[in-house]
């Protein structure tokens, strides 16, 4: 995973709620566990025609979204089942972000544990961050001080400590857990096979 970096860019809207993972990436690209390529059937079924044409007014096939890498969504993105693939089809169309009012719980969680920043915005603030992206503003998405910035306004967010940190510093759980081998070898070592951690159970007085 890569080391989450500060990022100055466009935002793409598509600001619809509920949209969920098959809608993100239709179901029937799920046979394959290679990231690569995924991205170009990101919200196919919106994006294309019948014919296989981009459908000309989608968000993703306007000129402006071009190079984008901020998304604008709805409240309750990525509802529905828990398939990764939504994350990862994101992030290979070029995503580092998403803004919505809220995430489903279990695509929260995907995103953070593959790289993509969940950036929960509500109120007047959100309704900021539509009018910034229809005017075409630069958005900056700052993790380190957990703040978006634009020319008009400082939007601050918040973000569980843990995966920030792994966001920060391009790891997973398990690239986590391995940075701290040796003391995990130290504490094996310390407790030999055979002994325990988990002290006895008292036996019952008078039995």
């Amino acid at each position: 995973m890569q080391r989450f970096r500060t990022v100055a860019t466009r935002a793409v809207t598509i600001a619809f709620d509920d949209i969920d993972t098959d809608q993100i990436i239709p179901a029937r690209y799920l046979t394959t566990v290679d990231r690569a390529g995924l991205g170009g059937h990101l919200f196919h079924d919106w994006r294309y025609r019948g014919d296989g044409e981009p459908t000309p007014e989608f968000a993703l096939n306007r000129a402006e979204a071009e190079g984008a890498r901020l998304l604008i969504a709805g409240r309750n993105f990525g509802c529905g089942s828990s398939r990764e693939h939504a994350v990862w089809a994101l992030m290979d169309h070029g995503f580092d972000a998403v803004i919505a009012p809220s995430f489903a719980d279990i695509f929260r969680k995907n995103a953070l544990r593959n790289g993509l920043l969940p950036i929960r915005v509500e109120g007047e603030m959100y309704t900021a961050c539509l009018e910034e992206a229809a005017s075409r503003a630069i958005f900056t998405v700052d993790l380190k001080n957990n703040v978006v910035t634009t020319p008009a306004r400082t939007i601050p967010f918040r973000i569980d400590p843990f995966a920030r940190n792994c966001l920060l510093e391009g790891l997973d759980e398990l690239s986590y857990i391995l940075r701290h081998d040796d003391a995990i070898s130290a504490f094996e070592t310390s407790n030999p096979s055979g002994s325990s951690i988990i002290p006895p159970r008292p036996a019952r007085g008078g039995h």
